[in-house]
């Protein structure tokens, strides 16, 4: 337990100061740091973690001060991602200083950038204390470099949510150089503000109840207690089967070991410490490649072949529902790996975050994925374990119901590995141990697993590769096709104006801001776990930019949730959101992320959504595909490939129009300079932006059209994209090499412009020799423009598209007939 410090001094002339240090967990130990240059001595450890709250006191210029450290939090992840240990530890930290802390500090990192979602963290996380807090707080903001006033001051201007933090904290704040303990005038003005705030709470501290503190200091002993008697029961364990291999001669020489868990667990780094090299790639950071295949990794150590497998992670709020196909099939195909089966899966968890039921059912629905009898050969394997700080891995056990749960499933087998010592061997040799004690603990030697699904899910990934290629092929051959046709018609749009449709937690806002290149558009991946409440967006937003010389408006609809159908009232925003872009939008981005399944209810929700623009809207829409680092090595046609007929009817009725946006360098144009011009080419195709017209009134045209009994510019325009339609189903199912090489055709200005559809005179509209005459000359008019220069795949594009000219001039005669 942290030092308690007794009652003392008098709050009038503030003899006396209490200071409690909260905020996220920063780097270089930032808050304990702090802690240090107030009191003027290192009485706080900044090499690791703090996991415990602390308080230390010292009299600093004429003041005896008391100065407590808290664990921090991750600032971008919500409270209940939050371990109940450390959640504990920062409430007890206001009994460490009775009667109560004058004042908190808010310690912000200005080094740090703050993007709203670490504002919607930091009030959760303000919640463990009562309301009387903001009267309490200063907001420090520290940095180990020296910065000027004006620095402060713009860093505030850039991140929105920090000024909306200093509002609540009544615009008080201080900045510390941290790393300038020399300079002491910087701590005589934090106690000037620190005393004014004092005085402006009437002397008051902030109020404590000490029934609280009881509770929490038992609750603290009982995880002590619990921890101690669970760590005796699995030595004893250890030292039965221990006491059982001696007496066995044929002890396994060669281990096979699958590494399973979820995405950023440390997998691949532990795959990497147990081999003894670096076998795997490792994530640097939160947007680095990512392991989307299986990898399989050999050495020798302690005269025993080892043999590791690399799993890729799953995102740990999702359920196997929830996980792409692609993701699945090489999760479940990591047993295959080593036939006949593993000696060990070791199931990874990370010590840094709560097993809140999120997270536990989304282990037990990935598990699943290898059957029942799995668990008996799972091994929990901890990391992260800085995290642990002062306290025990049981400590930790005992204080998380969802980590009792795994471990219990696991009969008590856990093994904490330190990903920040990659050369202890011992800690390796202590879990090769344990594994030979699981194998002699169970009946069965190792995992057995089914060799005709190994060999089924060979047959299906390279089917799955097969069809990709193809796709990919066929998608390039139809945009070169689709190019020649309207490269003279090609729009130059001073405006661009698009609509984001899609779910909470898809990207959809952060894809906005990517193309705005700035962040206006708030929503983060938690916000697929958060909690529902009333305050969820409920109205469409816009915001505007400039790219390269064009006006960009983006249109935010409000998202819904995964697991719920869209709300009737967002039929009406999304029709607003169109409104909001007058005269209409140019294209409908449907935001899917690439991490996540896409399921028939996710198409129905799109489907429904759009429903009310008729089926005419979907010429104007495109599939945002979201979290592109996701895909790792693979390609975003294996993914579409694989995710099954949803996503494959989504793609359809898109006309196949799809773009990727992956986070990592964000402040890199050309992937929104590719978007924009796919917006560009649809508003080309279509020939200017969407608007859609009221049930009335298009009951009036259609009934006028009727009347007039003639084909007007807008229907040659549909006949002419039905051809069109049917020329791309042409080139997707012609065969892709025939050995015909490509004709150049030299091109007159007759062949660029559109010709005149009505026939020779105007008088003979409505007659069939003139709409015959006025098709000869479409049907003319397209043949030469599908004869193009650069489509470079052999096919005989041409002589298709004429056959499907005169077929569909044939279909004209029979309806005039």
């Amino acid at each position: 337990m942290a030092d308690a410090v007794p009652k003392s001094g008098k709050c009038g002339s503030c003899p006396e100061l209490r200071i409690v240090l909260i905020g996220g967990r920063g780097e270089n130990g930032s808050k304990s740091s702090t802690g240090n240059l107030i009191l003027g001595q290192n009485v706080f450890d900044t090499s690791g973690r703090t996991a415990q709250s602390t308080a230390r006191q010292r009299e600093v210029h004429g003041r005896l001060v008391t100065v407590v450290d808290t664990p921090g939090w991750w600032w971008g992840y919500p409270r209940e991602d939050t371990p109940e240990l450390d959640q504990i530890e920062i409430q007890n930290s206001v009994h460490l200083c009775p009667p109560g802390p004058h004042a908190f500090l808010l310690v912000i990192p200005v080094e740090l950038n703050f993007p709203l979602i670490f504002k919607s963290s930091l009030k959760e996380h303000l919640e463990l204390f009562n309301a009387d807090l903001l009267k309490h707080t200063i907001v420090l903001f520290t940095a180990f470099s020296s910065y000027k006033e004006e620095n402060i001051q713009h860093y505030v201007k850039v991140n929105p949510s920090v000024q909306q933090i200093l509002q609540l904290c009544g615009n008080r704040k201080h900045f510390l150089h941290i790393s300038d303990s020399a300079d002491r005038t910087q701590v005589l003005e934090l106690f000037r503000k620190i005393e004014e705030l004092v005085t402006n709470n009437l002397n008051n501290p902030y109020s404590v109840d000490e029934t609280q503190g009881i509770i929490l200091t038992q609750k603290l002993q009982s995880f002590v207690e619990n921890a101690s008697r669970r760590r005796n029961k699995v030595q004893k364990k250890r030292q039965n089967l221990r006491a059982l291999i001696e007496d066995v001669k044929d002890l396994p020489d060669h281990l096979k070991l699958v590494i399973v868990g979820h995405e950023w667990s440390g997998k691949s780094s532990a795959g990497n410490i147990i081999l003894g090299k670096d076998a795997f790639e490792v994530n640097k950071n939160w947007d680095s490649p990512r392991t989307t295949q299986c990898e399989i990794g050999h050495s020798v150590f302690a005269d025993r072949r080892l043999t590791v497998v690399d799993s890729p992670g799953w995102f740990y709020i999702l359920t196997l529902q929830d996980t792409s196909e692609m993701d699945k099939l090489e999760i479940e195909n990591s047993l295959y790996m080593c036939p006949p089966g593993p000696h060990a899966v070791l199931l990874v968890v990370v010590l840094g975050t709560a097993i809140n039921a999120t997270y536990q059912r989304s282990v037990q629905d990935h598990m699943s994925l290898f059957g029942d009898d799995v668990w008996k050969h799972t091994i929990i394997l901890f990391t992260l374990s800085d995290f642990l700080g002062v306290k025990t891995v049981e400590e930790r056990i005992e204080s998380d119901e969802g980590l009792q749960w795994l471990v219990n499933k696991c009969e008590n087998r856990y093994h904490v590995l330190n990903n920040l010592e990659p050369n202890n061997r011992e800690q390796v040799k202590v879990l090769l141990e344990k594994i030979e004690e699981m194998w002699a603990e169970n009946d069965d030697p190792y995992y057995e697993v089914d060799q005709r699904r190994a060999a089924e899910m060979e047959t299906l990934r390279e089917d799955a590769d097969k069809r990709a290629k193809k796709m990919k092929k066929i998608i390039e051959r139809q945009s070169r096709v689709l190019k020649e046709i309207f490269k003279e018609e090609r729009q130059s749009l001073s405006e661009i104006r698009v609509v984001l449709l899609g779910q909470k937690g898809s990207g959809k806002s952060a894809a906005g801001n990517r193309i705005l290149f700035m962040e206006k558009l708030e929503e983060g991946f938690h916000t697929a776990g958060i909690k529902k409440d009333n305050e969820d967006q409920r109205v469409s937003v816009k915001h505007q930019g400039h790219f390269d010389g064009v006006k960009v408006s983006v249109v935010e609809a409000p998202g819904w949730y995964k697991d719920t159908k869209a709300p009737d009232w967002l039929k009406h925003e999304v029709h607003r959101s169109v409104s909001m872009c007058d005269p209409g939008p140019h294209t409908f981005l449907l935001v899917v992320p690439v991490c996540k399944s896409f399921t028939d209810k996710d198409l129905r929700d799109f489907v429904d959504l759009l429903k009310p623009f008729t089926l005419k809207v979907w010429a104007h829409c495109m599939v945002l595909f979201t979290w592109g680092e996701w895909l790792g090595k693979h390609s975003i046609e294996d993914h579409i490939v694989r995710e099954g007929k949803a996503l494959d009817e989504l793609l359809t009725q898109c006309d196949n129009r799809y773009h990727v946006f992956c986070w990592e360098d964000s402040d890199n144009p050309a992937p929104v300079k590719d978007l924009l011009q796919k917006v560009i080419d649809i508003s080309t195709r279509n020939r200017g932006c969407f608007s859609h017209e009221d049930k009335q009134k298009k009951a009036k045209i259609l009934s006028r059209q009727k009347k007039q009994s003639t084909l007007t510019e807008e229907e040659w325009k549909k006949r002419e994209q039905m051809l069109i339609d049917r020329m791309m189903r042409v080139l997707a199912n012609e065969p892709e090499e025939t050995g015909i090489q490509p004709v150049k055709v030299a091109q007159s200005m007759d062949d660029t412009v559109i010709p005149d559809m009505s026939g020779d005179a105007t008088s003979e509209y409505g007659s069939i020799s003139g709409l015959r005459r006025g098709h000869r000359n479409v049907s003319e008019w397209l043949k030469q423009r599908t004869r193009f220069s650069d489509v470079t795949s052999g096919i005989s594009s041409a002589s298709s598209t004429a056959t499907l000219v005169e077929e569909f001039h044939e279909n004209l005669s029979l309806e005039q007939d």
